[in-house]
């Protein structure tokens, strides 16, 4: 049982909130070509893995990238109604630019590109996409958007499988060109991401609690505000994730882990003092300044006060927290301890309020990290 706001015999309390139920639902490369300006060699390595290029093919890529606008833009301006948009081709990014008209064909090789030609203009396919966007209050359900597909050379509408009547009869009340336009299926449907951040409020059924630190994957948080298996939903009350392991009494941590729609930041909510970038988890001595981020009371700072205090709550004894004169109250449980840029551990339970002041623990997070097998974020 999780009992909030309230002060037990012992003087401590822990830090969650009754809620309504929520609702569901390295140092630089060696000079590179691109741009200007060097960039960093882990920045160079994610092209070469995620593109599958060798180092050479990433610079002359980078090389390639670096002179196509300039050159795009001339023909565009040259060509004027023949130009029908241009792109980067091959795993080296070679310069194509499409034309309507073939005898414009050399002028694109003069300038050091590949024409293509196709049967329609940019400034037509701009034209229908534009009348969509004009009748976008009367879309259907069913049509999750619309792009103009330069290489393709046609405007793509994207729906439901079910849904191909209702946008033919979008673009017809629309009125445009459908010979410039196909449809496309798709049974996914586009989602807005959230970010996971420290201090941020999340939800269990019948309770408010506060996210401690982005892990891969997940948060960190504290054992008492669910068990494995309980579902959480974020700040929004959207899905979020669900707790993967806990542990309480004894100790007061867990993790939860996300979906998909949300993405863990190294970020710590500063509550209108300034977000704050986790970049470690080294710990602070004591005497060293902390600073708290909870859902409930937002940002307060103190001092650590001492390390590996024995807290006896009324639903048991947990081992190994940390004590620190910091104020929290009731639905900070969970939250950030953070000393500098360095991430500290997860709000236990304590005394007193933000009023008053009061006495906080938390749990040291590197114990979490170890237990869980977590890798922090960081940025």
């Amino acid at each position: 049982m999780r009992l909030v706001r309230r002060a037990f015999a012992t003087g401590v309390m822990f830090l969650g909130v009754v809620v309504a139920p929520a609702a569901t639902s390295a140092d630089a490369s060696s000079d590179s070509p691109s741009r200007g300006v060097d960039l960093p060699a882990q920045l160079l390595d994610a092209l070469e893995r995620d593109l599958d290029l060798t180092a050479s093919e990433v610079q002359t890529r980078l090389a390639n990238e670096a002179e196509a606008p300039g050159t795009a833009d001339r023909l565009e301006a040259a060509l004027g109604s023949s130009f029908a948009g241009a792109w980067l081709a091959g795993d080296v990014g070679t310069l194509t630019v499409a034309v309507t008209d073939a005898a414009d064909a050399a002028e694109v090789r003069a300038a050091g590109a590949t024409p293509t030609v196709v049967d329609h203009s940019e400034a037509e396919l701009d034209a229908v996409h534009e009348a969509l966007d004009r009748h976008e209050a009367a879309a259907p359900a069913a049509v999750a958007g619309w792009f103009v597909n330069v290489r393709a050379n046609e405007l793509v509408v994207v729906t439901s499988p079910d849904g191909t009547s209702a946008a033919r009869e979008f673009m017809r009340a629309a009125g445009v060109d459908t010979a410039a336009v196909r449809i496309a299926t798709s049974e996914q449907r586009p989602r807005l991401f959230d970010d996971v951040i420290g201090g941020d409020a999340y939800y269990t059924p019948g309770f408010r609690c506060s996210i401690g630190f982005s892990v891969q994957g997940g948060y960190t948080t504290a054992g008492h505000c669910g068990t494995a298996g309980t579902p959480t939903s974020g700040f929004n009350q959207a899905e979020q994730g669900t707790f993967s392991a806990s542990s309480f009494p004894g100790d007061d941590h867990a993790w939860v882990a996300v979906n998909s729609n949300w993405v863990p930041q190294p970020i710590v909510n500063g509550y209108g003092q300034g977000n704050v970038t986790v970049t470690g988890s080294t710990v602070a001595d004591i005497g060293a300044s902390v600073c708290r981020s909870g859902s409930t009371t937002g940002w307060h700072c103190g001092v650590v006060q001492a390390y590996d205090q024995t807290v006896q709550y009324a639903e048991g004894t947990v081992f190994g927290l940390t004590r620190t004169d910091v104020c929290a109250e009731g639905g900070d449980s969970g939250g950030s301890f953070i000393s500098g840029s360095e991430a500290q551990g997860m709000t236990s339970g304590g005394s007193g309020n933000c009023t008053v002041g009061g006495t906080t623990f938390f749990q040291p997070v590197n114990e979490t990290l170890s237990t869980y097998g977590l890798t922090l974020v960081t940025g």
